[in-house]
């Protein structure tokens, strides 16, 4: 069975032969009977696929001495045609240059003679070559989107990756400021050209798009552990990345869950601890297997410093107003946020910050905007992610937020 691109040199080929039967009718000198009558065999063989036998008929017609310009410009125009179909790429190179030189083709025709020989050096992944002739298409004047797309797979396939990568970098930029969806798999190509150089940056922008384009739980996972690997990433920020693997679906091994569930508890909010704890024995990761008994020890002592919360909440809020600085402020509101009331939290949150004298101001950022988007007030919490600094992973983390919030909303 042929291929796609294979069918679709055929008919290339074909249309070559069709156009050199119309080009020979015109023109002005017509061809002797011992030139025209193998070049005619050599056009219903290309068109019925028999490229090797439509080339002995072209080389018939060229042995034939005497030829004048007219004669010898269509044996190299059939001999393209056929060499084309046949594979035999080299000479169907080389037949062009001599009809190119003649200065007696068309724009049309010329493009559909280089188009012809840059698909069969691909079809005989000979990429160099294909990738020379698809930059001479449109160095020609050549439009067509779907020779750009083989050209870039033949600069790939050729091993230049930086010229990959440039072009397809072009082209997602281009769909993006158009509207447009960039494709899944020119993103995905130009992830992996940019890992072949070990370009982390261009990794991580083809990460950020599928992740925006295409949310699926493996391009997030892949994303987040890219961050959590870079140099200087804080291991404070750790719970903050597994509320974005939860928050994208990404999140899946029980010792996941039973160790967010733990540093939420850490860090004052119990009523997330809760949440993280039912939704890890929702998903039955939590309560089975060999450490079941820890599960539910860990899901006994969420329970308990849930209760002891409620106990002092109105105390604790209390005190936290009467603070010199927002710090408890901060995590208080961010625990009801978390519990369900959240404009209250946010309130407090923002309060908090107003107040200063915080340990980290951008994690309380940081943070606010996660309480906004849980509350469901996406646009602010866009806006609040875009304040957020910090070159210990803050910033970065602040960024893959941001880059959630476009595409979703946090119930």
């Amino acid at each position: 069975m042929q291929s796609k691109h294979t069918s679709k040199l055929a008919r290339l080929a074909a249309a070559l032969a069709i156009g050199l039967g119309a080009h020979a009718a015109m023109a002005q000198e017509s061809l002797r009977p011992e030139v025209g009558k193998p070049l005619q065999a050599a056009q219903e063989l290309i068109k019925s696929g028999k490229y090797r036998e439509a080339l002995a008929k072209v080389r018939d017609a060229d042995n034939v001495g005497g030829k004048n310009g007219n004669e010898s410009l269509m044996v190299e125009r059939m001999r393209i045609a056929a060499a084309s179909g046949a594979g035999d790429m080299d000479t169907a190179a080389k037949s062009f240059e001599t009809i190119n030189a003649s200065g007696k083709v068309a724009g049309a025709d010329k493009l559909r003679m280089i188009e012809s020989i840059a698909g069969g050096y691909y079809r005989s992944k000979e990429y160099a070559k294909a990738q020379q002739w698809y930059q001479r298409y449109f160095k020609e004047g050549g439009t067509n989107g779907a020779n750009r797309g083989l050209m870039i797979q033949t600069q790939y396939l050729s091993g230049d990756f930086a010229g990959a990568a440039k072009e397809l970098t072009g082209e997602i930029q281009a769909a993006e400021k158009s509207g447009a969806t960039p494709p899944e798999d020119r993103i995905n190509l130009l992830m992996n050209a940019a890992i072949k150089q070990n370009d982390i940056a261009g990794e991580t922008f083809a990460l950020e798009r599928l992740v925006i384009y295409y949310p699926k739980k493996e391009y997030w996972v892949a994303l987040l552990n890219r961050l959590q690997r870079k140099p200087g990433f804080s291991d404070r920020l750790a719970l903050d990345t597994y509320r974005l693997s939860l928050a994208t679906g990404s999140m899946s091994a029980g010792n996941d869950y039973s160790e967010m569930a733990q540093l939420a508890l850490q860090a004052g909010t119990p009523f997330e601890a809760k949440q993280v704890v039912d939704k890890g024995f929702a998903a039955g990761v939590l309560g089975t297997g060999a450490e079941a008994e820890r599960h539910k020890r860990l899901r006994d002592l969420v329970t308990k410093r849930l209760d002891e919360s409620k106990k002092t909440a109105a105390e604790d809020e209390k005190q936290a107003v009467a603070a010199k600085d927002g710090n408890d402020l901060v995590a208080i509101g961010l625990n009801l946020v978390y519990s369900g009331d959240k404009a209250h939290g946010v309130q407090l949150m923002q309060q908090g910050i107003a107040k200063g004298g915080l340990k980290r101001p951008e994690d309380a950022k940081l943070h606010l905007a996660i309480a906004q988007l849980v509350a469901g007030d996406n646009a602010k919490a866009q806006a609040t992610l875009k304040t957020v600094s910090g070159a210990d992973g803050t910033g970065d983390m602040a960024r893959l937020w941001s880059l959630f919030a476009r595409r979703s909303k946090l119930s």
